[in-house]
C-alpha cells in the first residue's frame, strides 16, 4: 500500500464494491494503521534528539544562539512553510522531556528552565483534573444529601447526618488535599507575575482559616470524646 498516492474516499467511492472486496480493503487499511501507527512518534523522538545535539554541539543548550538557529532552520526548510510550525512544536515537546534527562537540576536552574519536563506537567495535569472531577463529585453529593434531610424533615431540627454524608466529607476533604498537593512550588516562582502570586496567597490564606476553624472542632471533639 503506497500512502503517497493513497486516496481519501467518500462513500460513492465504494458503491460498486461487494461485500468481500469492502471487507479486505478494511483489514488493508486496518493492518497498514498498526504498521505505521508508531512511527511518527520515533521519528519525532529522533529528531528532536538531533536537535539537542546540535545544541550541544553550539554549547547552547536553550538554542538561544545564532548560529544554532541557523544549523536548526537549515533542517525545517527542507519541508513546507505550512508544515514548518505544526512540526516545531511537536518536536519542541520531545525537545524538553529530552533536555530534563540530558541536564542535571542544577544546570537546568543555571539555565533557568524548569525542573519538570513537558511530560511530567502534562501529567501532572491530568492528576490536577481527575482531582478537580473527584471534589466536584464529592460536593454535588453532599449537597443533595443535606438538601434531602431539609426536605423530609423541619428545617429547625435536622437529623442527624447519615454515613453517606460524612463519607461525603472524607471525600472532600481528600479531594481538597490533593488539588491543594498538585500546586507547584516551581509555577509559583518562576511563571506567576506579582499579582498572581498575591492572588494565589488571598486563596490559601482563606483556605488556611477555614482549615484551622474544621481542625479545632475535630481536636475538641476528640477530647471530648
Amino acid at each position: 500500500m503506497d500512502l503517497d498516492t493513497l486516496p481519501t474516499l467518500d462513500v460513492d467511492d465504494l458503491s460498486g464494491e461487494t461485500e468481500a472486496a469492502l471487507i479486505a480493503r478494511g483489514a488493508a487499511y486496518a493492518a497498514e494503521y498498526i504498521r505505521i501507527e508508531h512511527k511518527s512518534t520515533v521519528l519525532l523522538k529522533n529528531l528532536a534528539t538531533v536537535i539537542v545535539a546540535l545544541r550541544v554541539r553550539h554549547d547552547d543548550m536553550r538554542g538561544a544562539s545564532g548560529a544554532y538557529r541557523k544549523d536548526v532552520g537549515q533542517i525545517y526548510r527542507q519541508i513546507s512553510t505550512d508544515n514548518q510550525e505544526r512540526l516545531q512544536t511537536a518536536v519542541r515537546w520531545h525537545v524538553g522531556n529530552i533536555l530534563r534527562r540530558t541536564l542535571t537540576p542544577r544546570e537546568l536552574e543555571q539555565l533557568d528552565l524548569k525542573p519538570t519536563s513537558p511530560l511530567e506537567r502534562q501529567q501532572d495535569t491530568r492528576a490536577i483534573n481527575a482531582a478537580i472531577v473527584v471534589a466536584g463529585r464529592a460536593s454535588v453529593e453532599a449537597t443533595s444529601s443535606k438538601a434531602g434531610r431539609k426536605k423530609k424533615d423541619s428545617p429547625d431540627e435536622l437529623p442527624a447526618p447519615t454515613v453517606k454524608e460524612t463519607a461525603d466529607h472524607l471525600r472532600m476533604a481528600h479531594a481538597a488535599s490533593s488539588i491543594v498537593a498538585q500546586l507547584d512550588p516551581d509555577v509559583v516562582k518562576h511563571t506567576m507575575t506579582d499579582g498572581q502570586r498575591v492572588k494565589l496567597d488571598e486563596q490559601l490564606e482563606a483556605m488556611q482559616q477555614v482549615i484551622a476553624k474544621l481542625r479545632r472542632i475535630t481536636r475538641k471533639a476528640r477530647s471530648e470524646g
